[in-house]
């Protein structure tokens, strides 16, 4: 499992716009997750699934408030990862209005969430393997906190959690 120091992993997250403009084409584009972090600071959450009911109803909403906070206290970008696919991403996130706040990035072969070791299997629910509820704050494409919640639980991977270790 990743641990705080290690480096994210060198995969691909996939990421809809809306809209063209400024080299985006509209669809699915691809995220290479070590170029995209390099020299920035990241705010990243993860969770099980979009329209899941935590995950809707404060994750996301949680950072989407934070949004200001955030970028006063260094971070350069905020990435929510789910075991989705881009367009039900794109999806998620006009329904949570985070357009120019949380970047909505799908994980949708759960490369990601192996890569990093933090899987849920959710088999026995119908849902297949997805990623577990965590936040981590990155550094130069580095682990500098990573917050790892308990199975069922909603705790520490909060924006509120993240605000402070980006502070400190």
């Amino acid at each position: 499992m990743i641990q705080v120091g290690d480096s994210l992993p060198a995969v691909t997250l996939m990421e809809y716009s809306e809209v063209e403009g400024n080299g985006c084409s509209i669809g699915p584009n691809p995220v290479d997750v070590r170029q995209a972090t390099a020299g920035k600071t990241i705010a990243l959450f993860a969770l099980p699934g979009a329209f899941t009911p935590t995950c809707s109803a404060k994750h996301v909403p949680g950072y989407v408030a934070q949004h200001d906070a955030l970028k006063a206290a260094g971070v350069d970008e905020i990435w929510c990862v789910s075991v989705n696919d881009a367009f039900v991403m794109g999806a998620w996130a006009r329904d949570q209005k985070t357009d120019g706040k949380v970047r909505m990035l799908g994980d949708g072969s759960a490369d990601f969430a192996k890569a990093t070791g933090l899987t849920l299997d959710l088999t026995g629910r119908g849902m297949g393997l997805r990623s577990n509820r965590y936040s981590m704050l990155v550094k130069d494409g580095k682990v500098a906190a990573l917050n790892i919640e308990a199975p069922g639980k909603f705790e520490v991977s909060d924006a509120d959690t993240l605000l402070a270790q980006a502070k400190a």
